[in-house]
This record gives C-alpha cells, sequence and structure tokens, in this order.
C-alpha cells in the first residue's frame, strides 16, 4: 500500500470546497463585511442610482431631530387637552352622573319596562327635579329684588330727613365725591361686570344643558359603551373583568344613591328648622341647602352660608342661631351620618371615606371629591380580589 493510498480521503471536504481560482456562485449571498464590488452595476441600481445605505439611527443629528419631533407630538398633545379641559370634565361627569344612574334603569327594565322608556323616565324625573328648584328658587329672589327696589325711595327719604346723615354729607361733601365718581369709566366697568354676569349664568345654563344632554346619551348606549370596552380585553380574561367591572359600576351607583339620601336629609332637617324658627320660603331654603350639600366637602358649608345670611337678615338672633344649628348638623353630618351611609352603601371604613374625600379635595378639587370614595371601593375591591391572591400564590 502506497502513501497516497492509505492517507483518508476526504471526500466531503473536496465536494464542497471550492477551488481557489473559482468565483463565489453569483446566487450565494455576500457577507455583511465582505465588500461589494463596484463594476458599475448593481441588481438595486434603479434610474437614479444605486441607493445609499440606510440611516444610522444612532447619528447625533438624527436622535436629537426625532427627539425634538417627539418633544413637539407632547406639547401638542398637551396644548389639545388644555383647551379641551372644561369639556372633558363635563364629559367625566355626565359619565359618573350616569354610572350612578344606571342601577335605578336596571331596577325598572327587571321591571319589564324597556330601556328606552327606563332612560326616558329617568330623564323626565331630572328635569323635574331641576326645575322644582328653579321654580323654588325664582319667586322668593324676584319678591326680595321687588320690594328692595319699592323701598328704595323711601329708604332714600328717610336718610335725607337725617340731621346726622346730611351733616355728615356737607362735612365730608359726599355728594360731590359721588358724582365725581360716578363717570364714564365707572359706568364702563359697570357694564363689563353686568355683561361678565351675563356670561356666568348663560354659561353655567349651557354646562347644565350638556351635561344633561350627555347624561342622557350615556344612559341610552350604556350597555354598548361597557360591551364594547370589555372587547378590548383578552378572551382570556374577559369574564373576570366583566364581573370585577361591575362590581366597581354598582358602587358607584350605591354612592350616588347615598350621596342623594344624605343631600335630602339635608334639605329635610333645614325645613323643619326654617320653619320652627320662622324664616321666610323655608322649601327655598331647603331646595338650596340639599342641592349644595350634593357638593362634596364645600356645599354643606355654602348651604350653611346662604341659609345664615337670610337669618342675618331677618334679625341677629335668628342669623345666630341659624349658624349655631349648622355647626352643630355639620358636625352630626360629616362624622357620623355621611361615614355610616358610605359604609352601608359602597362598604368603605369611616376613616377610608373621611380620609379620600380629604385627599381628593386636595388633588382634584370638587371633582376629586366626587370621585373618591368610589375610586377608593374600586382600589379596596381590586386589592382584595386580584393583588391579594396573586401574592398568596408566591
Amino acid at each position: 500500500m502506497t502513501a497516497d493510498e492509505s492517507r483518508p480521503v476526504d471526500t466531503d471536504a473536496d465536494a464542497v470546497a471550492p477551488p481557489a481560482d473559482e468565483p463565489v456562485p453569483a446566487d450565494e449571498p455576500v457577507p455583511d463585511d465582505q465588500p461589494v464590488p463596484d463594476d458599475g452595476e448593481s441588481s438595486h441600481s434603479g434610474e437614479f442610482g444605486r441607493p445609499g445605505p440606510p440611516l444610522n439611527r444612532r447619528n447625533p443629528f438624527l436622535f436629537g431631530l426625532l427627539g425634538g419631533l417627539g418633544l413637539i407630538t407632547a406639547y401638542g398633545i398637551f396644548l389639545g387637552l388644555r383647551n379641551a379641559a372644561s369639556i372633558l370634565v363635563l364629559i367625566f361627569i355626565a359619565m359618573f352622573l350616569a354610572i350612578g344612574l344606571n342601577p335605578a334603569v336596571t331596577r325598572l327594565r327587571g321591571w319589564g319596562v324597556p330601556r328606552g322608556l327606563a332612560v326616558t323616565a329617568m330623564t323626565l324625573s331630572i328635569v323635574l327635579l331641576l326645575c322644582g328648584g328653579v321654580f323654588a328658587l325664582i319667586p322668593p329672589l324676584i319678591t326680595q329684588t321687588g320690594e328692595l327696589v319699592e323701598s328704595a325711595p323711601s329708604f332714600i327719604e328717610s336718610l335725607q330727613r337725617n340731621e346726622t346723615v346730611n351733616d355728615l354729607v356737607q362735612r365730608y361733601d359726599i355728594l360731590s365725591k359721588v358724582q365725581s365718581a360716578v363717570n364714564a369709566g365707572t359706568v364702563t366697568n359697570a357694564l363689563g361686570g353686568v355683561v361678565g354676569g351675563a356670561k356666568l349664568v348663560f354659561g353655567t345654563i349651557f354646562n347644565v344643558l350638556t351635561v344633561l344632554v350627555l347624561v342622557i346619551y350615556f344612559m341610552a348606549a350604556f350597555d354598548r359603551i361597557k360591551e364594547g370596552a370589555y372587547s378590548l380585553v383578552p378572551r382570556s380574561r374577559r369574564d373576570r373583568v366583566r364581573l370585577l367591572s361591575d362590581e366597581i359600576l354598582s358602587k358607584v351607583g350605591a354612592y350616588m344613591v347615598g350621596a342623594i339620601a344624605i343631600a335630602v336629609l339635608a334639605g329635610v332637617c333645614t325645613w323643619a328648622f326654617a320653619l320652627i324658627v320662622g324664616l321666610g320660603y323655608p322649601f327655598a331654603l331647603a331646595v338650596v341647602v340639599a342641592v349644595c350639600d350634593l357638593i362634596p366637602q364645600i356645599g354643606a358649608t355654602l348651604g350653611a352660608v346662604i341659609v345664615s345670611l337670610v337669618g342675618l337678615a331677618d334679625s341677629l338672633t335668628t342669623g345666630i342661631v341659624c349658624i349655631v344649628f349648622f355647626v352643630i348638623y355639620q358636625q352630626v353630618e360629616n362624622y357620623l351620618i355621611y361615614p355610616r351611609v358610605m359604609r352601608k352603601s359602597v362598604k368603605v371604613s369611616d376613616v377610608a371615606a373621611v380620609t379620600a374625600a380629604l385627599l381628593g379635595v386636595g388633588l382634584f378639587g370638587v371633582i376629586g371629591a366626587l370621585i373618591a370614595i368610589p375610586v377608593v371601593a374600586a382600589i379596596q375591591l381590586i386589592v382584595r380580589e386580584v393583588v391579594n391572591p396573586s401574592m398568596e400564590e408566591k
């Protein structure tokens, strides 16, 4: 056996490796690190020449350009949200009210009433309540204003007959100062204030009507909106999300029922107190207190101030009695009635209810106070049903 015959033949290497002088076939890919020969032609060359390499994403200029465009986009979104903040707040309030009124619509549907008719009944109830409040407030306001206008001439005449007042007018030249103060600028400012007040009144009416219309639409399409939101959840988790969301929505409705019950109780107590003390227009004052009491934290104080001013206009003693009554009643409502009602309806502890209301007012004002307790109830439900079981499995 010769040396050539004893050497093993590497048939695979001979079959795979081409000769050194044999060119690479055209159909095989060229490695990325191997330069492409520039023969003047390319398979990707077009009418305007061969395209260059892609842009380097680490290029400082490109990075800065993309970052600047991102900042401009974020700032544009911020400006849009800021300009639409008032409308977004109205939409949020309308959605919150629709969620709170939906249990009543569901109850009517359980009695066999169609959803359209149930929504119509709730809408008519809201409109009747608003009209009742307006008709309870407008007549006293018109009556008091008319009495003031009628008594103004006699009041001025009595001042003119008063020697002390005449002496003060002559000594300090009050008449000339008043005449110099009533000039074109003063009249213009007064007209500006009147125009501003008219804008405020009509703006408030527009906001109320907007919220009312949105509430009607949200109640009518509540099921479709809810199912559309659930369709965005993966199918494997949809049933659990549906159960948790329905429970949270029911707590929001229970909170609305509790808040209305507390407001009605405040109005009834005010009506009884006004009858006992002898204040004028007790029903109107009760409506004012009930409506104001729906505003968390500051509403009860606002209603108390209005009734106390009416009492002070009657007499100093009546005003003091009104102040004492509302101070005592608000303490009872804030620390006894409100926590107990919310604990039974929303199942939130007393400490959590008071703390949530205070934090909501401090963070987001009236809107924060309005949603504070339902948010706490939702957080407690999620922690109990989602977070705690996951912690036990680890």
